[in-house]
């Protein structure tokens, strides 16, 4: 077969990188297989096989040895928090991946030694009590217990937060503080705050206490922006599409992005989105955004992608499954002011709404635009979440000319959503399947980092498996994706929500050269492996930004890890979770810690040998 790319009769121009000796899954269904591509300028020149491909090499090539490694393109997270994440990496510890309870509480036992005064330690998403062998939360007494003098936060997906006694008095609560609405302050038998704070269902209360905590300067925010990247050049990922949020101003906290990219820097290529931060203001801050800039503003590396994900406060319907669905109030008068506003300035938008109660009515204001042709208009738009979204408002969206990203919530929330809405609905929260039959654009995301991990393969693996993090089977077989088209969800559909399909995420010539080259072989690996894998070459724009195991040594080291006390520093991000004998001597140990606890009990009278979990509020 002709190598792809260059062009018969004409010398071609050498590579500056070479990949051989590998299994390319391109996304390219003209040419979906090929051993080898080569990297000029960025692109993609020309796939093929190795004997196509050799040709190209010149003096000056880089040529790569990928040992029959599996190779795909880059990953890109559709809903990723990544400008506020890289913003706090450095400042938090990750229970991503941790095996066990124990090991979690070891680490923030050891991070609390290692804390200046001051300073916080911070667990902030990425990990669910049901991947630990425990399979329960710390209590506060164990908090307490680790940290006596150094605040701790730790947040639990949605739904709390827990604070040890040094927290809440840094972060000021008391018997007498107030909870904002939605959210509640748990107090004890005596009045005083016991550390517990819930979002009822409102997670404001949970997000502003972290607020309070002490941030980085203007130096450190660019490195913790830096190693941040890096982690998820590590997992094979290349590109996002950012999806603003609370706390994320424009254009103050968009600032070290945008230095970044001014100074080449980044290594994830970035679209970004703007979230208005303030009640009853919103409509101010779209004008003055629609004025000033236009959606596609930047280049390949840092882009505006239109507003979002919430466009008017009131509208937005929070996703703690641990409470009821919100009932909201009239919100449509000002929300069709703000969307008519979109797009008459030909801006598009992204929709926080996981529940079909808000999203009918948020579609009964696009219907009424669309009488008046705003829609579809050929502005970008799509749905976030959307788990109980009904086949009927799919079919609305898709005559509406929108798109949906879904994101992998219910892998640490699923079984707190099929407890209040039953294992019939778990097995179609989000209907991914219904969504594809509708030829919708669809792309897949975290929605990391305050509640999901930013572990893509985590996410690659619940829309393959259906299971959560614990094992659980929650989705049916008619939403389970093969893993050709769950990757697509990955690749292809995140680049077709920026408009950019036709250079990103399929290995095809004169695309970027975005791909990675996995530990596993992604489409042959165990099922249950799929979490573990990771990256050990990534290449964004034909520069090799993460590099390990046989390739040691090909990327640019990063300046070291700053402030040097920094969780990330000592622990590293995401914890590979290990497999084989030393998993389960993880597991004997939690065991072992597990009859050590029942034996205590016992001996203070307690037969029923660990039914109850005792009066701590955290489990009341």
């Amino acid at each position: 077969m002709p190598v792809a790319g260059v062009t018969a009769g004409r010398p071609a121009e050498p590579a500056d990188l070479v990949l051989r000796n590998a299994a390319i899954h391109t996304g390219d269904r003209l040419r979906p297989e090929v051993s080898a591509l080569a990297v000029r300028a960025g692109r993609i020149s020309a796939v093929g096989d190795d004997a196509d491909i050799a040709p190209l090499v010149g003096p000056h090539t880089r040529v790569v040895d990928a040992l029959g490694r599996r190779t795909v393109p880059g990953l890109n997270d559709s809903h990723l928090h990544v400008i506020r994440g890289g913003l706090n990496y450095v400042l938090e510890l990750r229970w991503d991946g941790v095996p066990t309870l124990r090991q979690a509480l070891a680490m923030l036992t050891e991070q609390a030694r290692r804390t200046p005064p001051g300073q916080w330690v911070r667990v902030v998403g990425g990990w669910s009590a049901d991947q630990f062998a425990e399979r329960r939360l710390p209590t506060l007494a164990e908090l307490n217990a680790a940290a006596p003098d150094t605040p701790v936060f730790v947040l639990h997906l949605y739904q709390s937060a827990l604070l040890n006694r040094a927290a809440l008095a840094a972060a000021g609560i008391g018997r007498d503080t107030p909870a904002p609405p939605g959210g509640q302050i748990v107090h004890g038998h005596g009045g005083e705050p016991t550390g517990l704070l819930l979002a009822a269902p409102s997670a404001l209360l949970l997000y502003s206490t972290l607020a309070k905590a002490p941030l980085l300067d203007e130096g450190d925010r660019a490195s913790s922006t830096r190693h941040f990247l890096r982690e998820l050049n590590r997992f094979g990922l290349t590109s996002a599409i950012d999806a603003a949020g609370g706390f994320q101003s424009f254009p103050e906290n968009y600032g070290t992005v945008t230095d970044l990219a001014a100074r080449g820097e980044l290594t994830v290529r970035i679209a970004y989105h703007l979230f208005p931060q303030t009640a009853g203001q919103e409509l101010d801050d779209l004008r003055r955004w629609t004025a000033t800039t236009s959606v596609g503003d930047g280049d390949e590396w840092l882009r505006l992608n239109g507003a979002g994900e919430n466009l008017i406060w009131a509208a937005a319907d929070f996703e703690n499954f641990s409470e009821p669905r919100p009932e909201l109030d009239s919100y449509e008068d000002r929300f069709e002011q703000a969307v008519r506003l979109l797009m008459e300035q030909g801006w598009g938008f992204r929709l926080h709404a996981s529940y079909d109660e808000t999203i009918r009515r948020d579609l009964a204001v696009f219907e009424r635009l669309a009488a008046e042709g705003l829609f579809p208009s050929g502005n970008r738009w799509l749905l976030d979440h959307a788990e109980t979204v009904t086949p009927a408002s799919l079919d609305r969206v898709a005559a509406l000319g929108g798109g949906v990203s879904v994101q992998n919530r219910l892998s640490f929330q699923g079984q707190a959503f099929r407890s209040r809405y039953g294992a019939a609905a778990a097995a179609e929260a989000p209907p991914v399947g219904d969504m594809l039959a509708r030829g919708l654009t669809v792309a897949a995301g975290t929605d990391a980092t305050r509640v999901s991990s930013y572990n893509p393969w985590v996410a690659l693996h619940w829309l393959v498996s259906g299971r959560d993090v614990a094992g659980r089977a929650l989705r049916g077989a008619r939403h389970r994706l093969s893993r050709a088209d769950a990757l697509e969800l990955y690749t292809l559909g995140g680049a077709r929500l920026t408009g950019e399909d036709d250079v990103k995420g399929a290995l095809r010539p004169g695309a970027y050269a975005d791909f990675a080259v996995l530990t596993e072989d992604y489409f042959t690996v165990e099922e249950a492996a799929i979490p573990r894998i990771e990256a050990v070459l990534t290449v964004v724009g034909g520069r090799v930004v993460h590099a390990t195991a046989e390739h040691e040594g090909l990327a640019a080291e990063l300046p070291p890890v700053s402030p040097d006390w920094s969780p990330v520093a000592h622990f590293g991000g995401y914890q590979a979770t290990p497999s084989g004998a030393v998993q389960a001597d993880a597991l004997r140990e939690a065991a072992a810690d597990s009859l050590a606890q029942a034996a205590w009990r016992r001996e203070r009278g307690d037969a029923g040998g660990g039914a109850r979990l005792s009066g701590d509020p955290c489990f009341l």
